[in-house]
């Protein structure tokens, strides 16, 4: 099997990833929180509450006993931040237009879905 499309290579590639994003969510709180939507309560402990699941489901997918249940998770939490998501490019877009950064922020909402799938297939697969 070629290496580059081992799943096992792979999750430890995203499990790496995600604990470097959640320990980035505990470093970093307030970055996270001026992202989420105003609707949604308790900002700093969702933050670290997602923080957490992150480093968690990270280090899941390395675990092979555990693979399919953090896979799971991690895709459950994909789905969950997704509205932080759109919040972030909303914010940037009503204060400073179209810039090359807002325009990051739009392509990457797609992306969040080629991450999805990048969790399913590394943690599915044997």
């Amino acid at each position: 099997m070629d290496t580059l499309s081992d799943p096992q290579l792979h999750r430890y590639l995203i499990g790496s990833l995600f604990i470097l994003a959640g320990i980035l969510h505990f470093m970093k709180p307030t970055f996270f929180m001026r992202i989420m939507p105003e609707y949604l309560p308790w900002h700093r402990s969702l933050v670290l509450i997602s923080g957490f699941f992150e480093i968690a489901g990270g280090i899941g997918l390395m675990i092979p006993s555990v693979q399919i249940y953090a896979a799971c998770g991690l895709t459950l939490l994909l789905l969950a931040v997704f509205p932080a998501n759109i919040e972030m490019f909303q914010k940037y877009y009503r204060k400073k237009g179209f810039t090359p950064y807002v325009w990051a922020l739009l392509f990457r909402l797609p992306l969040q879905f080629m991450l999805i799938w990048w969790v399913y297939w590394a943690g599915l697969m044997k």
